[in-house]
């Protein structure tokens, strides 16, 4: 089967699904009502210095001002005195942001009302703004351009060591002076030609980007980033992928065109659906999505996880469920915590889960089964793109996972809180509803004069009042000397009840 790319575009979304032999390992997104604002480059105005945070809040036009910490300002510190970060490396969807070198406070190096030019290099997450850069990188086709950064890396995806350093030779010939470079996996075994042509468009479309900056007053769009569709062609569609499928004919006919500027030889794998069921349902990722949405995610043994998010971290917790075994019980607890490993970090991957991750394994008493369930763990995440740090098992049986926060993980890209019960997972139980109405029943009784107490409830609560707890009802009349006349209220929230003496 091999690895398949689906882009299924509609008036309001396109979506794009990554499967590798049938099994989704990538999703992504982009509404007509939501854009994804990463990589776009603006001309912003300084809206706020922070020293005590080291940051500042830049206005860059959107609804929400961005957010740069010092160590993303290039102001003041010369080329050479900037390293790129993971070097050699290649992070396709995010912007390169090198070390800062320079020492200086940032109270030093902006004031407000400020201008700059920044890249948006993390989307806006929850109630935050998104995190802008000064350091611009600019995506090719075969290389990320980096005109603020001397540097010249190599994708670690290009194993050989003769590939890498043919690469790199090409590149010291054809770069422009004072840039940065990085060359990207689908580069291997590109000619000099083609890397050539791919400096001076980026070189071109940087000139471009730098006579907008001088002629646009602050806040201004200057470069938006490709549609999701040709992102994703330029980041994904290599030599690995043996189809691309697209189910909308002139998003078809447009990256044909695309692909056929660039790699002609590679327009033969991308094919046009045009079936009655939609392309998600075909490749069963509709499914795999709604698993993804879950709480809950079985395993083939029958244990399963359970995953929940709170404002400061993720926490999932493994259980053992209908999963047996066959021998001991540390056996079964082993089995069960490696299967759930590798679960565990498809639906980090999947669900593009990140900052602070708590993995809860069943509790192993041999030391060698922890050490084995922490390297499982640490092979299934291996393949992952976003940068990411895994403690060892704790005696708990915990697992410490840090991982890069790019963009909204897929729950709150789409869903959002509960709006009955406001986030918090649960509502309180008519009992308890009910209950409350008596002690308020119990405050007014005994100071105000009445004959009647009306109760608007919800129908579940009323219910209750009626039936079950008809008895304290009666007991508070005698109390309170009044009739209590209970009325059910659809309009109600579950919580909620309205109290009318008269």
């Amino acid at each position: 089967m091999g690895v398949e790319i689906a882009i299924t575009v509609s008036r309001e979304e396109t979506r794009v699904a990554v499967l590798d032999n049938g099994v989704v390992t990538d999703l992504f997104g982009d509404r007509a009502k939501h854009k994804d604002f990463v990589g776009n480059i603006y001309k912003g105005k300084v809206a706020k210095v922070l020293p005590g945070m080291q940051a500042a809040f830049v206005d860059i036009g959107l609804e929400k001002a961005a957010f740069m910490h010092v160590s993303d300002l290039s102001v003041d510190a010369e080329p050479g005195d900037m390293l790129v970060d993971a070097e050699e490396d290649e992070k396709d969807s995010d912007v390169l942001r090198p070390k800062r070198q320079s020492a200086k406070p940032i109270e030093q190096l902006l004031t407000e009302g400020q201008e700059l030019m920044v890249q948006i290099s993390k989307g806006p997450i929850g109630t935050k703004g998104p995190r802008v850069t000064t350091y611009v990188s600019l995506p090719g086709r075969y290389l990320v351009f980096m005109p603020n950064v001397e540097h010249i890396g190599v994708s670690r995806r290009i194993a050989r060591d003769e590939e890498r350093a043919r690469l790199k030779d090409i590149m010291r010939r054809v770069r422009r002076p004072g840039c940065g470079y990085i060359v990207r996996t689908v580069s291997e075994g590109v000619k000099e030609d083609e890397l050539k042509s791919d400096v001076d468009f980026l070189h071109v479309l940087w000139q471009d980007i730098l006579n907008n900056r001088d002629t646009l007053p602050p806040p201004a769009l200057l470069h938006s980033d490709l549609s999701l569709s040709f992102r994703v062609v330029r980041d994904l569609f290599g030599k690995k992928v043996d189809r691309l499928w697209i189910d909308s004919r002139e998003e078809y006919e447009a990256i044909r065109d695309f692909v056929q500027r660039f790699s002609p030889e590679q327009t033969s794998r991308i094919h046009f659906y045009d079936k009655d069921e939609p392309l998600f349902d075909y490749m069963g990722v509709e499914q795999e999505i709604t698993r993804a949405m879950s709480r809950k995610v079985w395993l083939k043994s029958g244990g399963y996880l359970v995953i929940d998010h709170t404002e400061a971290m993720t926490v999932i917790d493994v259980n053992t469920g209908r999963f047996v075994g066959k021998r001991d019980q540390e056996e079964t607890i082993l089995r069960n915590n490696l299967e759930a490993a590798k679960e565990v970090a498809y639906q980090i991957k999947l669900r593009g889960i990140g900052g602070i991750i708590i993995v809860d394994f069943i509790d192993m008493e041999r030391e060698k089964n922890r050490d084995k369930v922490y390297h499982a763990l640490v092979d299934a995440m291996a393949s992952d793109k976003a940068r990411t740090r895994i403690s060892r098992i704790s005696d708990l049986g915990l697992i410490e996972i840090s991982r890069e926060r790019v963009r909204e993980d897929l729950l709150r890209s789409l869903s959002e809180p509960c709006r009955y019960c406001e986030g918090r997972g649960y509502t309180k139980s008519p009992t308890t509803v009910a209950y409350e109405i008596f002690r308020e029943i119990r405050r007014i009784g005994q100071s105000v004069d009445h004959q009647r107490i009306v109760i608007g409830a919800h129908p579940t609560v009323a219910e209750l009042l009626q039936d079950e707890e008809r008895q304290g009802v009666e007991t508070l009349e005698r109390e309170c000397s009044a009739k209590i006349i209970v009325t059910p209220d659809d309009k109600l929230h579950l919580e909620q009840y309205d109290l009318v003496t008269f």
